[in-house]
């Protein structure tokens, strides 16, 4: 048994969300894409460049918890490397958020200071928050509206029901409705968003992704994985990745009438500890 489902999103509202972001651009100052830490390519958006142009950016590495630290570095200086400041966060506890505001200030200084210039009396910059579905912005939202509890009135000229909110004041927030979806081509940018739980486990064959995921496992187990499941490195070398949810399912006791293996039961629960972090932190993907 091996992972080969075909993973795909529904496009569902990406024009919609795609006319209500470029209605948005023509009012704000900076584009703050949030991405998952683990995955920084699959859940990032290809279009996004597109749509938001000369537009500056800030990407923040949200559940930067549950990735390894040193890919999360390898991040920041890639885009670094590229002109773009990146933050490691974790919206949900609100770790690393401290150090938002202050490299909003920083990217967007000279754009105040010409404004200042211009005669304008308490100038206000203004951002726009974009990301894909279960990527953590509405934690970030609530984490950083909760600082101020003030809400910006709708303004003219904006999509009806873009939100604005204001974080200090001379710094303005627009969270869009609706979602960015990503189209994907390439079938590991849907696996690792499976692996994630980006995409619901009730539209998948959780055995088959369990699969899929374990024989990344095999190929890197990390120590707590190991230490999870009381497994040596070399009892699951040159195994498969259906034989290694066997073994898990048996070292649980998922055991059903006949002496056969609860495999099911056994692959939801690997998601379950992996998404809790209990594997240690795992990043999926690598700069190039």
């Amino acid at each position: 048994m091996s992972g080969n489902q075909t993973i795909q999103w529904f496009p569902g509202h990406m024009t919609k969300t795609k006319r209500k972001i470029q209605a948005g651009l023509k009012l704000i100052d900076l584009v703050v894409e949030i991405i998952d830490a683990r995955i920084p390519i699959s859940s990032s958006n290809p279009d996004l460049a597109e749509i938001i142009q000369n537009k500056p950016k800030l990407v923040l590495l949200n559940k930067s918890d549950k990735a390894d630290k040193k890919a999360t570095q390898l991040w920041i200086k890639h885009y670094e490397s590229q002109g773009v400041t990146a933050l490691a966060v974790d919206c949900k506890s609100g770790k690393g958020l401290n150090q938002f505001v202050p490299a909003v200030r920083k990217i967007l200084s000279e754009k105040f200071k010409a404004q200042k210039a211009k005669g304008m009396v308490n100038p206000i910059l203004r951002i726009m928050i974009v990301g894909i579905p279960n990527v953590g912005k509405s934690s970030f939202i609530n984490r950083i509206s909760k600082q101020t509890r003030a809400k910006v009135e709708d303004r003219p000229g904006v999509t009806r029901g873009n939100q604005w909110y204001t974080i200090s004041s001379d710094l303005e927030m627009l969270d869009t409705p609706g979602v960015l979806w990503p189209k994907f081509d390439d079938e590991t940018v849907g696996l690792h968003l499976a692996f994630t739980g980006a995409i619901k486990d009730n539209i998948l064959d959780i055995e088959l992704l369990a699969c899929d995921f374990l024989s990344v496992m095999i190929k890197k187990p990390t120590e707590q994985f190991l230490q999870r499941f009381k497994l040596n490195a070399s009892d699951i070398s040159d195994i498969t990745s259906y034989e290694l949810l066997e073994l898990i399912g048996r070292k649980r006791g998922m055991l059903i009438s006949g002496g056969e293996i609860n495999t099911e039961r056994a692959a939801n629960l690997i998601f379950d500890e992996y998404r809790d972090g209990k594997f240690g932190n795992i990043t999926l993907e690598y700069p190039e």
